[in-house]
């Protein structure tokens, strides 16, 4: 009896050790920790945040602890980084260890680490490798990527000139052009703008895209162990993310059904040559590896290009001046009687100008996709863990309209024009779309494309 008292006390004795122990690690730890506002038990700094504002939010904190700081979405720590110098500092000098990809809760759902986007480790740098030399192959091939912008672009003219110079919303219009010149490439083939299949795919993309931005979006992201069982709109943001996973892998059958392994077609076909290669039993490329990182592909691509083209046309519209000097620029370089090409660039300074302008004020994803550092970091004064810590890059807010001034003809030296390191660094998690297809060619020959056949009106003033 005696001996198993004294061992009761000895267990006990132990346990209340090696918990003040932990106490005094966590104390350590956070003390290492860049600071922030103190969090409440579950919910952390949420009363704190703007959750349709998240970005203000974290520029509101970082006036107060700096430009690195540490915040809790709910239970969840993350690190802030905010403005070019500290985004800069960890993306690009310190990009190995910033190079890991952080929880995105409303993705998740459906990609749990698959897929060249939100994998991480060997994963992801294995199929980064093998999208980055597969689309570069298919998009310099017989039918480069520029003359399938160029196809494409004539056929969104054509449809708006349908619309008999009706007021429209060119959402939709300028993904299904973005997104072709994607499928073109990952499916070998591209939609007819009235698919019905094809609306709905867009439609998902968009619905679940802007889920994400939403209040809603940024509580899931919070306390999505509780959300992912609720009923509410994530779960509608679920359904479309499982369609959009249902289609690609009824694409992926196709190709399957139709391979020819001396002919591939199309990125998907390019990948089931290489499943057939591969022999060891654990390679990454899988199944579930190409359905989702065709998906990642086709939606990252779409959403991100056309909202950028999107905020461009709106831009455009607000300052009417910019865009009739670039209509003088594309009448005198390009004329009326040929498509614009890349190497159109050099000739046209004002317009390339216009469109590093329009990305740089646009900044259609203010806080990115969050990273994850991959070893125990040093980051400035403060040491970052490993396990649990998810930095998210934040821009400096830009102005609140388009600068003219900067697009003087007297200020568009040589090196004025090219785009700066921090505006647009390459990182070890740079988009792979815009590192081998969108980075030089998208913009320039889109926006020349349309703006040499049409001009943009708004019924009312431009916001």
């Amino acid at each position: 009896m005696l001996a198993s008292g004294l061992l009761l006390v000895a267990l006990l004795t132990c346990l209340t050790v090696m918990a003040l122990m932990s106490v005094w690690r966590q104390r350590k730890l956070w003390e290492k920790l860049p600071p922030g506002p103190t969090p409440l038990p579950f919910i952390g700094n949420y009363l704190q945040l703007n959750t349709q504002q998240m970005s203000d939010s974290f520029m509101k904190i970082g006036e107060r602890y700096g430009p690195v700081f540490t915040v809790h979405l709910g239970p969840r720590r993350i690190v802030v980084l905010c403005g070019h110098e500290a985004v800069k500092e960890a993306l690009v000098d310190q990009a190995e260890e910033f190079s890991g990809r952080g929880a995105q809760a409303t993705f998740d759902w459906l990609f749990k680490g698959y897929g060249v986007t939100f994998s991480n480790g060997e994963r992801a740098k294995q199929l980064r490798r093998f999208s980055i030399i597969t689309l570069r192959d298919f998009g310099m091939g017989k039918r480069g990527i520029e003359e399938r912008i160029q196809e494409e672009a004539g056929f969104l003219i054509e449809a708006i000139r349908g619309t008999g110079g009706a007021f429209i919303d060119p959402t939709f219009f300028l993904s299904r052009t973005v997104s072709n010149v994607i499928s073109s490439i990952v499916f070998g083939d591209r939609f007819d703008y009235e698919d019905k299949e094809f609306l709905s795919l867009l439609s998902m993309m968009l619905g679940s895209f802007q889920f994400t931005a939403t209040s809603m979006g940024q509580i899931c992201e919070m306390f999505h162990s509780v959300m992912k069982h609720l009923p509410g709109p994530q779960q509608q943001a679920f359904k479309e993310l499982q369609g959009l996973e249902d289609f690609i892998a009824k694409k992926v059958e196709q190709n399957q059904r139709t391979l020819d392994p001396n002919s591939p077609r199309d990125f998907i076909d390019s990948f089931l040559i290489r499943m057939q290669e591969e022999n060891n039993p654990n390679t990454e490329f899988c199944l579930k590896n190409l359905v989702l990182t065709t998906l990642n592909l086709f939606f990252a691509g779409t959403e991100t290009v056309s909202t950028t083209l999107r905020y461009g046309f709106l831009l455009l519209m607000k300052h009417p001046d910019v865009e009739a000097k670039v209509h003088e620029e594309i009448d005198r370089v390009i004329g009326k009687n040929r498509q614009p090409k890349f190497e159109d660039r050099a000739k046209m300074p004002y317009t390339e100008a216009v469109i590093h302008e329009i990305q740089r004020f646009g900044d259609i994803i203010p806080m990115g996709l969050a990273r994850r550092v991959t070893k125990d970091t040093r980051f400035r004064e403060f040491l970052l863990p490993k396990r649990d810590t998810n930095p998210m890059s934040l821009k400096l807010p830009v102005s609140g309209n388009m600068n003219p001034h900067a697009l003087s003809t007297s200020r568009l030296g040589r090196h004025e024009l090219h785009m700066p390191h921090t505006f647009c660094p390459k990182t070890h998690r740079t988009c792979v779309l815009q590192t081998v297809l969108f980075r030089r060619h998208k913009p320039h020959v889109c926006i020349a494309s349309y703006l040499r056949d049409m001009n943009f009106l708004s019924p009312k003033a431009p916001p």
